[in-house]
């Protein structure tokens, strides 16, 4: 279940948390189902066979601990077993067992598991501290060794030894290290071991395929098409000669690319056929005819491999038949694997062979990875020069052991490994997107634990020791430091940006400087002094661009406003203030200076109508910064009398001031009184419009007896203000707390300085007011637990196509009113910038919305045929969002489908046509999560606005970058992470760069119906009971 984001955790998550502290022998199947919903998204879990994961739900129990709480202490027995399901712990080594000098050696982050030591009954080797709050699911010691008795294969890959087998790495995928490897002490002699390795000889030839095990299914898709290839175009397969020598019944690259491009509207590019046919190459089932590697768009000749026998048959009129009915699924399979394919055949490359393009798709690969969060652009795009893909098939291989010589650096592309210590065991688990090995080469020390494989076919990328040194020393000779009174206020990095040739035709060198961190004074003098005049304000000020977008986050307009002032030079004289103030004034000739002068007047005129822009309404909820800009205007409009180059930008700030104290007259007269939903009360067929600050909100607030009293207060009103208008209409105001309610029963007490807390209740949530003592009595209203019926007789009479476009209409409108700024305040928290994020929490709770709509429809039809008919109507509505380019909806209904209680109605989907079948197979593919949903990603980057994005996936995105990136560096402001978080946020800039107008359809009679039936959805938010409605409607089978 993938629910958007809002401030108090959703009712579904805490239904599963309920199941869990139940004793396990009242645990209902019920309950087991809704458990094993969650547990299918752990990570630790992922491969466990189905019937283990159903033992693990009547077994485990659930806890949370908050930051600090040492869970156990190394020499102790153990008594349990864990696995991490939020949050992270450190791992305290003591080499004398004592607490006081024990060293943090690796974090435990969520999809770890640990605790294995309860199988021997051996001392704990490790402290476990929690540094965060934390979830952990809990196996107690009895149910442990039994789960492992009966299930010990699967779970094998949880531990290294003794419970693992180790293997030697001579099997793996890699590229040779610049230095000969030392055979590995860590694993035992076998009668294998003598065995020459790739890595040991970096001469030997390339192995025939490099996946030795053919996977069914990619055997299958290469039969398939060849067979469709010997059938529509026979001519592609046949004997070639070259070079005075033929070759074999072979096909040519091009040509493979060509048919294939043609065959399906999945396939949008070359590089994507090429990426679907180096699948089939790296399983065998293609082979080049002098065994690269690498499927190239080329003139080169490629053999299937049912061609490499002498006698290989033409395809029967059966398999022909198969292969015209198979071959969309096989190349929407093989599109699916394709990028990571072609990503590991660019890494496979030697560094000095990738192009640019190589480098390119390497580097957008790098964006997504956990380790490398925190690294600058410029050390990524390094890094895509220099990294290393190696892969080892074999659960139990040693990658190195400890004690060595440490001579790369590793980052998990896929699998998972363990961190093994002599005398202790396995310490932790690191999983995709850790990394490893990198304090070894730091400290120049030796490997100070052993790194195991946890299971099958992992991938790494390895930065060598070589490389890692000299992107070290390059970062650092390519920094410049800014200092005042020896302390840094501005860090640069320097890169080269072109040549210029000089008038003796000599080149030389032009450098650019990229602002890494500083304080927000010294960025933006900087800034403006780079600021080109004769351009538009796009590429060239993307970095002023930035800060605009984020200056909120390290210097708010309270002060960013008297800076902006500064930096305007008042006269044209240039008395000495200004000359202090700006150096460069004080030298040249006098037209010179007045030149200077004016330039720096125009940028910063030029600074501030583009801050008001992006500011829109916003600027009318701060008094300093209205006071701020009539200011400023009266300063330019002195100036423009001297110089006419100033008039232009006078007349456009003119513009804006005018056009905000109209909008400002307007909101002051006319503001809007919201009613429970935030609708209008007399919307009627109008349009969204934008929440703003001043607007006012109807609400009822209840108490435990459920009578309540309705309070009117602004929208961005705190809690403090909200209970003081709630205690005025009781006559009573000891003690209150503001509690959210959800319909299963979730309490959340807000704290007094939260704000604008009536957007972030759940679907069916409410708002009481209560005395501590009376916390345990809130129960949920009756009308909390949504529609005790379908709307299905309303429903069915609306077109998909109708549902889809006016849905589509409403969220646009819901996603035009979020401003740029809320997703700012949201990732930074409100409390942290003082601001609202109503109406982005309006959108994000649409998603929600949208999902439980799904749900519930599907789970209040009794009647199997029509809910057959209902889950086809939804496939379609689907449908036509993804082609409305409301990928929002469309997320959100595949999701509600794909939610427990609806996947797991066998019936109905077994009686829905295999068209449809399709389709859904289709759509459930382009969300997968996996490679940070490149699937996704992939499809909205050829998309063209307008586009309603997934927006849980951009919130996730700019938390990523948010929690991986300090805010501020030895006191200067991350502007490298600024302007990460401000590339996300132009993505939305750019999905709504276009107005949503398409073609509405044909008007019927149901029109107002459809339009009034989108906004006002009901459903039931409850897992609990969707998932008893959901076993009412097909119970289990025994």
């Amino acid at each position: 279940m993938v629910a958007a984001h809002t401030a108090s955790r959703s009712s579904e998550s805490a239904e599963w948390i309920i199941c869990l502290d139940k004793r396990p022998a009242e645990r209902s199947g019920e309950d087991v189902d809704i458990i094993l919903a969650r547990l299918k998204n752990v990570k630790a879990l992922e491969r466990f066979h189905p019937s283990l994961l159903q033992q693990i739900c009547l077994c485990g129990f659930y806890e949370c601990l908050e930051k600090g709480i040492t869970l156990y202490r190394q020499g102790d027995i153990g008594t349990s077993w864990y696995a991490v399901l939020s949050g992270s712990l450190d791992v305290k080594v003591s080499e004398t067992s004592s607490y006081q000098d024990a060293v943090t050696i690796c974090t435990l982050g969520t999809g770890t598991a640990f605790g294995e030591s309860i199988l021997d009954n051996t001392p704990r080797h490790a402290t476990i501290v929690t540094r965060e709050f934390t979830e952990l699911l809990r196996i107690e010691q009895r149910e442990f060794r039994s789960l492992w008795e009966k299930y010990h294969h699967c779970m094998a890959g949880l531990f290294a030894p003794p419970y693992g087998v180790m293997e030697s790495s001579c099997n793996a995928d890699r590229m040779p290290d610049k230095e000969n490897i030392q055979n590995n002490p860590f694993v035992s002699i076998s009668k294998h071991q003598k065995k020459k390795s790739f890595i040991d000889s970096p001469a030997q030839p390339h192995p025939k395929c490099i996946s030795q095990v053919h996977s069914e299914k990619i055997l299958r898709a290469g039969k398939i098409l060849r067979d469709a290839i010997l059938t529509r175009a026979p001519h592609m397969i046949r004997d070639r000669k070259y070079h005075l020598k033929t070759y074999r019944q072979c096909c040519v690259g091009t040509e493979l690319v060509d048919w294939q491009m043609h065959q399906s509207s999945y396939i949008h590019s070359r590089i994507q056929a090429v990426g679907m046919w180096q699948v089939l190459l790296e399983e065998g089932v293609l082979s080049h005819v002098d065994q690269e590697q690498s499927f190239q768009d080329k003139y080169l000749f490629y053999r299937f491999l049912d061609d490499e026998q002498e006698d290989a048959r033409l395809p029967s009129e059966e398999e022909k038949r198969e292969s015209q009915e198979e071959l969309q699924d096989t190349l929407l399979f093989l599109s699916q694997l394709g990028p990571d394919a072609h990503l590991r055949m660019i890494l496979r490359k030697w560094p000095s062979e990738r192009t640019a393009d190589d480098l390119e798709i390497i580097y957008e690969e790098l964006l997504h990875i956990k380790a490398l969060s925190h690294l600058s652009t410029t050390v990524k795009r390094e890094l895509a020069g220099v990294l290393i893909f190696e892969s080892h098939a074999k659960a139990g291989t040693v990658l190195f052991s400890q004690g060595e010589e440490g001579t790369s650096w590793y980052i998990i592309l896929k699998g998972s490994v363990n961190v093994v210590i002599y005398g202790k065991g396995v310490v932790c688990t690191l999983h995709e997107g850790d990394d490893f090995g990198k304090l070894a080469l730091v400290n120049d020390a030796p490997r100070a634990a052993s790194i195991v494989l946890r299971e099958d076919n992992c991938h790494f990328l390895r930065v060598d020791k070589e490389d890692f040194n000299r992107i070290l020393r390059d970062v650092e000779a390519n920094t410049v430091r800014l200092k005042e009174h020896s302390q840094d206020v501005l860090v640069l990095e320097k890169s080269l940006s072109s040549s210029r040739t000089s008038s003796q035709g000599s080149s030389a060198a032009h450098y650019k400087y990229k602002v890494m961190s500083g304080t927000p004074e010294k960025i933006l003098e900087h800034l403006l002094e780079m600021m080109r005049l004769d351009s538009q304000f796009t590429e060239s000020d993307s970095a002023l661009d930035d800060f605009v977008l984020m200056h909120c986050v390290f210097i708010p307009n309270g002060q960013l406003c008297p800076v902006l002032m500064a930096q305007y030079p008042f006269t044209a004289m240039l008395p000495f203030a200004v000359t202090c103030s700006f150096p460069l004034a004080s030298q040249g000739s006098e037209q010179e200076k007045l030149d200077y002068t004016l330039n720096n007047k125009r940028r910063v005129s030029r600074l501030v109508m583009h801050w008001a822009a992006v500011q829109g309404d916003h600027l009318q909820q701060e008094d300093v910064s209205v006071a701020f800009l009539e200011e400023f205007v009266m300063a330019v409009s002195n100036d423009a009398k001297a110089h006419p180059a100033l008039r232009d930008q006078l007349t456009e700030l003119e513009r804006i001031v005018r056009q905000n104290a109209e909008d400002a007259k307007s909101l002051q007269k006319k503001h809007k009184i919201l009613l429970r939903q935030f609708s209008m009360g007399d919307e009627k067929l109008q349009k969204r419009q934008p929440i703003r600050s001043n607007d006012e909100i109807l609400f009822k607030v209840y108490c435990c007896d459920h009578t309540y009293t309705t309070i009117r207060v602004p929208v961005v009103a705190s809690v403090r203000e909200v209970i003081g208008a709630v205690a005025d209409k009781l006559g009573s105001a000891e003690d209150l707390l503001l509690v959210s309610l959800s319909s299963a029963g979730e309490k959340t007490i807000f704290k007094s300085n939260d704000i604008s807390v009536f957007s972030t209740l759940s679907i069916n949530g409410r708002l009481f007011a209560c005395r501590r003592d009376q916390l345990d009595s809130l129960t949920p209203l009756p009308e909390q637990e949504g529609p005790s019926a379908g709307s299905l007789s309303t429903f069915e009479l609306m077109s998909s196509k109708d549902v889809a476009y006016h849905m589509t209409s409403y969220d646009w409108e819901l996603f035009n009113c979020v401003h740029e700024l809320e997703l700012i305040y949201h990732t930074f928290g409100r409390h942290y910038v003082k601001k609202s994020t109503v109406n982005l929490d309006l959108f994000l709770r649409r998603f929600n919305e949208i999902q439980f709509w799904v749900i519930t429809e599907m789970c209040l039809c009794p009647q199997l045929s029509k809910r057959v008919q209902l889950l086809k109507k939804f496939i379609k509505i689907a449908a036509h969002c993804k082609e409305y380019r409301n990928l929002n909806a469309f997320f959100a209904i595949i999701m509600g489908l794909s939610n427990p209680a609806v996947s797991r109605l066998s019936q109905t989907w077994e009686k829905l046509p295999s068209k449809f079948k399709k389709f859904y197979g289709e759509f459930e593919n382009l969300m997968d999560p996996s490679r940070n949903h490149r699937a996704y990603r992939l499809t909205v980057a050829k998309l063209e606005p307008p586009t309603i994005p997934f927006m849980p996936l951009l919130i996730k995105d700019m938390t990523f970058t948010h929690e991986g990136n300090k805010t501020f560096i030895d006191n200067l402001v991350n502007f490298e992470k600024m302007r990460m978080i401000a590339n996300t946020v132009k993505i939305v800039r750019y999905c709504r760069s276009q107005t949503f107008s398409p073609e509405p359809p044909l008007a019927n009679k149901n029109h107002p119906d459809v339009w009034a039936y989108v906004r006002q959805l009901n459903m039931i938010d409850n897992q609990r009971m969707l998932t008893q409605l959901s076993h009412g409607l097909e119970p289990r089978k025994p």
